[in-house]
């Protein structure tokens, strides 16, 4: 039971510290992630989404101290399950979805080399 907790503990931190940061950038720039931006906009807020994404599956694998990579795969998979569900939204609203598919093909997997690198620090 502890470690089901842990688990599901790892995950939530981990997706929270990927997205955080995210909101943050949105509420400050005053940016709506579902419209058009400048591409110097998307460009540094995809590398950082990246960034954080890759933290937070390397925050997950480290709380949860075993199985590393499928830790960051579930924060990955949380993280592409709110894409997801904001893509559809969006193409339901005909907005922008440069954000989401940043998030889809860019972010989550960088959660998961975050969890390979801590994976790593455990093996060296």
């Amino acid at each position: 039971m502890i470690a089901l907790l842990r688990s599901s503990a790892a995950v939530v931190v981990g997706y929270l510290t990927f997205a955080a940061p995210s909101f943050a950038l949105f509420r400050i720039t005053g940016q709506d992630p579902h419209a058009p931006a400048a591409f110097s906009f998307m460009a540094l807020s995809t590398l950082g989404g990246m960034v954080f994404a890759g933290i937070g599956g390397f925050v997950a694998s480290a709380i949860a101290g075993r199985r590393p990579i499928a830790h960051a795969l579930a924060t990955a998979l949380l993280l592409a399950l709110g894409a997801t569900a904001s893509l559809v939204q969006t193409l339901d609203q005909r907005g922008a979805v440069w954000s989401q598919v940043a998030a889809l093909a860019l972010m989550a997997p960088c959660a998961i080399v975050g969890g390979w690198l801590s994976s790593r620090r455990h093996t060296t």
